[in-house]
């Protein structure tokens, strides 16, 4: 919900991270979920840092509302989405301050070094 993601990162004062991604058939969503997301380094910046909004974009496979796919179509065009996975940063005002298409090497330490980046911005 990243009406409610927004409001909540303008309270905190954190920066709101929108994750596209097909995460039952995109491998490289897989790799950037199992090697950065998944690992305590990045789970501990993000808790203290971020609001973080999952837009999945699935296999017929999985079920999801036509709700959430409307939703989640209207972002992906909005923000001109066009390959998975994406990360896109908003600040806390609901700027887009980094967008990274495509797998991003070098594990939390690296990703976290630029959320650090745009989070100056």
């Amino acid at each position: 919900d990243l009406p409610a993601a927004q409001k909540k990162a303008e309270a905190d004062q954190k920066m709101v991270l929108m994750n596209f991604t097909g995460s039952d058939w995109c491998g490289w969503c897989k790799k950037l979920k199992a090697d950065v997301f998944s690992k305590d380094e990045f789970v501990e910046y993000a808790t203290k840092n971020l609001v973080l909004v999952e837009l999945d974009f699935p296999s017929s496979k999985i079920k999801q509302s036509a709700e959430l796919k409307k939703a989640n179509g209207a972002l992906k065009k909005q923000h001109g989405i066009r390959g998975y996975p994406t990360i896109l940063v908003l600040n806390s005002k609901g700027k887009e301050v980094w967008k990274q298409v495509g797998y991003l090497k070098g594990g939390p330490s690296a990703f976290i070094a630029k959320l650090e980046e745009a989070r100056k911005k």
